[in-house]
């Protein structure tokens, strides 16, 4: 048909694309319950399924040993080379690639080719176990290795492997201080060899970021990638683009960006015009509550709601009589919002004051994380609760998830020293297992049982004695806190004791690298969040062996078991020794949500006086299991809430990948789109021709399609009543198609050649693409927050969402394809249209 060019763009082969959505809307569920390519999916976890009863760790251990004995059997045969020859095994590796040679036949050499790179450029040689974590990053998985065993190094291997291929590889860490510096350490390695490395940070111009990203290796935080791919599919011009096809990524510390971080979309917002006025009144009506009485809070799922009589001083308060009416909804949305504000959202935990500005503290790092807001209004919220100035709303303009961004790779995998406790995640959700690599040399660290105490104050008393003690005898001490507020608490008793110390957390960690790599020095005190300086070594001072090593002080169990293995790890590198010991009070966040009552009714059993009881410590297994049982049910809250993330963005993601991909097709048309507007148009009067021709053809409204014409397609003199009464509704399509097509090709005619034309249609369809586009992004998110209440109508909230979700899109569809009707037949032809990127 002469519809069908080679172009898609929602007008050609456009009903198959609806067709294939609703497919993976409605049939293409798995047992996760989340809509994606289930076939693709399925053969990725049946293979995983069939790998893990055939192997464990051990048997993978074998193998990758097996492979790691040949990489170092090579040692002398490399060593023997001149750095001329050496560099030389580059051009030879990609010449037998290009003749047909697999990656994996090129592993044993290549490895060896590197590790003799690595002893000549950084004085380091990859040991045994090393070039088995390269092997299982090879490989698509996730080695995780102890703090201080040279994951950096490891990587240079498998990186330097798939880099051959010439398609780009993505190292990914988690700030920009180790991307720069990883960039020119490990850079050094893949310069000596040959390849070029690109660094891509957040304040370069789109001509930098293109030429790292063109380069054979490229380092960058996730943040970066991922906004970088929105703002790609945003551009209009095919020479605005900076990324190439995602290739191969290794990911590092992959549990921090593809767990901790997976809740969180990354999100390109634009300026939408609401009042700020009603926060303020919120936010005074909700300071005015009690507590009890007014509003009752659940601390284990951090909600909060109104009681009866809250919602009756609601009630008078804005002279309203039905809270709850449906024309107050915006108004109850305002006070939802001022209620978490001010009893769920604390101020310096989960962010701070700065410079006038709420800033969000990230929970798993204790870092500011600069630009970003809470969504829906909850940031607006804590401004007015705050009394600091409310900036307007957001537009979500783009959007996707980490899971769904690095999922697009043709392979991931990554490195870390805390994954096993969630390898079922990794498994499910990105196709990658969890090999535990040992260590080097045998963990010499001493980890003390945690001790209970019956209060935050019995409990800080107890950890400044024993900072007091460890630092009179000069051992280090790193101590990790779960939230700035704990931080500056314990460094105030500290400086009471006179005991000098620094502290690191999330108003100053520009300097974290830097305080967190002296903190192995005689004498060091350091009070960190968990994860401050996270990828940072910790190396021991002189004679600091002697005195036991680093000790590292956990004041509070972190939600998550892995955090509390991060900060553990800091200790005991490569064999060093150390101690580790975690203090926790009943009064704890964590204590206080889950598991608490339990211990309580055994202290009580313990027949012991207020006085007595505030100095004792339970120390115990029970104890542990406890924790352990508590962290377990938090850590299956969050993996819930990531799932549920997935689950309604794999919505998104499907219409997302058929709008990117079909625009980006119009993008790099160089021929025509007349094809492609002309079905438009054809289908923009086919839906009108259907509207207005329902029921008995006595009730067929002529006159109205007329007036739709004359609005849309064509001028008053071209067509009149008498052209359509009496015909059929085929004959109606016909006819207003052809008188159409005649006022189209007198447009065409008066533009300057086939360039001008392709130009004229490319500038229409984009600008119309990309505003209905963000419409519908920002749509689907207020559905999205909207649909949960469907629940108490006995519905599956997801279900609602994919089969309204899929409704919208096809609405969006057909506006898209009427305004790039209207304006196409209604417009008056200018010689110098260019096109706009989307105000973003």
């Amino acid at each position: 048909m002469q519809e069908r060019s080679p172009v898609g763009l929602f007008f050609i082969f456009w009903d198959k694309n609806i067709q294939i959505l609703h497919g993976f809307c409605y049939n293409r569920i798995d047992a996760l319950g989340i809509t994606y390519d289930v076939d693709k999916q399925r053969r990725l976890l049946m293979a995983n399924f069939l790998r893990n009863l055939v192997e464990n760790d051990k048997a993978e251990l074998r193998r990758t040993g097996r492979i790691a004995d040949q990489v170092m059997a090579l040692e002398d045969k490399y060593k023997a080379m001149s750095d001329e020859e050496l560099r030389a095994q580059t051009a030879e590796f990609k010449k037998r690639l290009e003749a047909g040679t697999k990656l994996d036949d090129l592993l044993v050499e290549a490895f060896a080719v590197v590790r003799e790179a690595d002893r000549r450029v950084l004085g380091l040689f990859p040991y045994r176990v090393q070039i088995q974590g390269g092997i299982v990053i090879h490989g698509g998985n996730i080695a995780e290795m102890r703090t201080g065993e040279g994951k950096t190094l490891t990587e240079t291997m498998p990186v330097y492997l798939n880099a051959l291929t010439g398609k780009g590889v993505h190292v990914v860490t988690v700030n920009e201080y180790l991307a720069t510096r990883d960039s020119k350490e490990m850079g050094a390695v893949y310069e000596f060899l040959g390849l070029t490395v690109g660094l891509n940070l957040n304040s370069m111009s789109a001509a930098e970021k293109r030429e790292a990203y063109n380069c054979d290796i490229t380092y960058s935080t996730n943040n970066e990638l991922g906004f970088d791919y929105l703002r790609d599919n945003m551009v209009v011009y095919k020479e605005q683009m900076v990324q190439r096809p995602l290739h191969f990524a290794v990911v590092d510390e992959v549990d921090s960006i593809l767990v901790d971080e997976a809740r969180t979309p990354l999100i390109i917002s634009g300026q939408a015009e609401k009042s700020t006025a009603l926060y303020t009144r919120a936010d005074y009506f909700a300071k005015g509550l009690k507590a009890e009485e007014d509003y009752t809070i659940d601390l284990t799922s951090k909600t909060i709601s109104l009681t009866d009589q809250g919602v009756d001083k609601a009630e008078r308060v804005f002279r309203l009589e039905n809270l709850y009416d449906v024309n107050n909804s915006v108004l109850v949305h305002h006070i939802d919002q001022a209620l978490r504000a001010n009893y769920i959202m604390l101020h310096d935990i989960d962010y701070v004051v700065d410079e006038g500005k709420v800033k969000i503290v990230d929970p798993f790092t204790g870092r500011i994380m600069d630009g970003r807001r809470y969504s829906d209004g909850l940031h607006q919220a804590i401004e007015a609760k705050e009394n600091v100035e409310i900036e307007d709303e957001s537009k979500t303009m783009a959007t996707i998830t980490f899971q769904n961004y690095f999922r697009m790779y043709e392979k991931l995998s990554g490195m870390t020293g805390t994954a096993k406790t969630e390898e079922e995640e990794f498994r499910e959700i990105y196709g990658m297992n969890v090999v535990v690599i040992p260590t080097n040399r045998p963990v010499q660290r001493v980890d003390a049982p945690d001790q209970l105490y019956p209060s935050l104050k019995s409990k800080f008393k107890a950890v400044v004695a024993d900072i007091k003690e460890r630092h009179s005898k000069g051992q280090p001490i790193l101590v990790g806190t779960v939230a700035v507020e704990t931080s500056e608490y314990l460094s105030n008793l500290l400086t009471k004791e006179g005991i000098p110390h620094e502290v690191l957390n999330a108003k100053n960690h520009f300097k974290e690298a830097e305080i967190v790599m002296q903190a192995g020095q005689r004498g060091a005190v350091t009070i960190a969040t968990n994860m401050a300086g996270r990828g940072t070594d910790i190396k021991l001072g002189h004679g600091v062996k002697e005195l036991g090593g680093l000790c590292v002080i956990g004041t509070e169990r972190h939600e998550s078991r892995r955090i509390d293995n991060q900060l553990r790890g800091r200790s005991g590198r490569q064999g060093d020794p150390g101690a580790s010991q975690f203090y926790l009070s009943l009064e704890d966040d964590l204590m206080r949500r889950f598991g608490s009552d339990r211990i309580k009714a055994m202290w009580e059993r313990l027949n012991v006086t207020d006085e007595e009881m505030e100095d004792m410590a339970i120390t115990s297994r029970f104890l542990s299991r406890q924790v352990e049982s508590a962290q377990k049910r938090v850590e299956g809250n969050n993996y819930d809430t990531r799932k549920n993330v997935l689950e309604y963005d794999e919505v998104m993601r499907e219409q997302r990948e058929v709008i990117y991909s079909q625009r980006q097709q119009v993008i790099n048309e160089t021929d025509n789109l007349t094809d492609a507007v002309k079905g438009m148009i054809k289908r923009t009067i086919i839906r009108e021709v259907e509207a207005v021709t329902e029921g008995d053809k006595k009730d067929w409204n002529y006159r109205g399609l007329l007036d739709y014409a004359h609005a849309n397609l064509v001028n008053p003199e071209q067509l009149s009543l008498q052209d359509l009464e009496g015909k059929s509704a085929k004959e109606l399509v016909e006819t207003l198609y052809g008188t159409a097509m005649k006022v189209f090709q007198e447009k065409l005619d008066m533009l300057y050649g086939p360039e001008q034309v392709l130009e004229f249609e490319k500038v229409i369809i984009l600008r119309v693409v990309d505003s209905k586009w963000t419409d519908h992004i920002d749509m689907m998110d207020h559905l999205r927050q909207g649909v949960g209440l469907r629940a108490y109508a006995q519905t599956n909230p997801l279900t609602e969402y994919q089969t309204e979700g899929y409704e919208r899109f096809q609405e969006m569809i057909a506006e898209i394809e009427f305004d790039v009707t209207r304006f196409i037949m209604k417009s008056h032809i200018r010689q110098n249209l260019e096109r706009e990127q989307v105000n973003a």
